[in-house]
Order: structure tokens, then sequence, then C-alpha cells
């Protein structure tokens, strides 16, 4: 069973995406072409942000905010060649901004949980050995289980 579902895309804003010797096209809203040659592995590609300081960054949050008490998955749409790869970095902070946690995604689908302490958290796409890729989007669903319910009855 599922909850709550929200469609992450890649927005137009370049402050928060690696742009030295990149080439972006930006054919629609659900696909992204990227091509970088000489881009090292292991680079922050885009972030994306569940709260920001508007005045600093010039832009809005995209992610949804998440808690610690829930489950989530997030499917990763990225189309990469053969041989190359990704991977995403889920980065939680707490109220004070310090690190609580993170996640290292591999799989195009993941189950995760954040630590309780979770106040905000950032989405990392990172460069795992790939020169271009076409992103469609990025989703994060809640997992809601029926059996809970039924669980606390019989306790």
């Amino acid at each position: 069973m599922t909850g709550e579902k929200w469609t992450i895309y890649w927005n137009e804003y370049s402050s928060d995406t690696y742009l030295y010797g990149s080439e972006i096209t930006y054919h629609k809203k659900d696909d992204v072409e990227f091509k970088n040659e000489l881009m090292p592995s292991g680079t922050v590609i885009k972030q994306w942000y569940s709260k920001t300081n508007y005045q600093r960054q010039k832009i809005e949050p995209s992610l949804p905010m998440i808690d610690g008490e829930s489950r989530y998955q997030i499917t990763i749409n990225v189309d990469c060649p053969a041989g190359e790869a990704w991977l995403a970095r889920l980065v939680f902070y707490d109220r004070y901004e310090t690190e609580a946690g993170s996640l290292i995604i591999r799989d195009m689908v993941t189950d995760f949980q954040c630590p309780l302490k979770t106040y905000s958290y950032r989405l990392q796409l990172i460069n795992g050995g790939m020169t271009q890729f076409h992103f469609h989007s990025i989703v994060i669903q809640e997992i809601v289980n029926e059996m809970d319910g039924e669980d606390k009855k019989t306790e």
C-alpha cells in the first residue's frame, strides 16, 4: 500500500548544477539531457533541497517534507549508456544544520527511512562514472502498511 507521492524534476536553475564543461539540453520537463566528457567520478551533478534560504540560494525547495517515523520509496528515472553509472545520495540534517545521517542509492528503486531527528534533507545526483545521461524524474512515495493498524489492535 502506498501513501502520498511526489515527483521531482530537473528545474532550469543552474546554481545547484555542475556546469563546468557540461552541456545541458532541456527537451521537456521530464527529459533533460546532460553531457560532460571530462567530469570526474564522484562529482555532484545536481542537488535538490527540502529547505532553502531563498535570499542566499535564489531557489525554492523542490523536495517534500518527510519525517523519521514513516518509510519511503525513492525511484530514480535516469537513462545512461551501458557500462556507465549514476549514484544518488540522501543527506539528512537536524534543525541546527548538522548532518544527521546519509544514504547512498545505487538502484533505481530503494526503500528508506530517515533519522528521527531529520529537519531537512538534500538529494544529490552523483557521477558514478558516466559521461552522458537523460534525466526524467525522481519519485518519492510514502509507504503505508495496512498491517500497522491491525497489529496495534492485537497488542
